[in-house]
């Protein structure tokens, strides 16, 4: 069951349309509203905001971009089949 629901979100990330939508979140959250949400005084753990903001989006594309190529390896490995030594 679990390799299934992999395999469903795999091929689901290898679409136009999840690119485009990663896309196009990434800047609207690098715009004005939520740029003005997160550039306040206050901090979390000594932190201010909008570092904590920059830093986790920071991290979030970074596990994006690594579902995106782990979908992209897995479908040119199924196009060309197993490979011989």
């Amino acid at each position: 069951m679990l390799k299934r629901i992999r395999h469903r979100i795999m091929h689901r990330l290898q679409l136009r349309e999840s690119w485009l939508i990663f896309f196009i979140m990434g800047i609207i959250m690098m715009n004005f509203p939520f740029l003005h949400i997160f550039n306040k005084s206050d901090t979390l753990f000594g932190y201010p905001l909008m570092f904590l903001y920059f830093t986790v989006g920071w991290a979030i594309s970074i596990f994006v971009i690594y579902l995106f190529t782990l979908a992209i390896r897995q479908s040119a490995d199924e196009r060309h089949g197993p490979k011989e030594p």
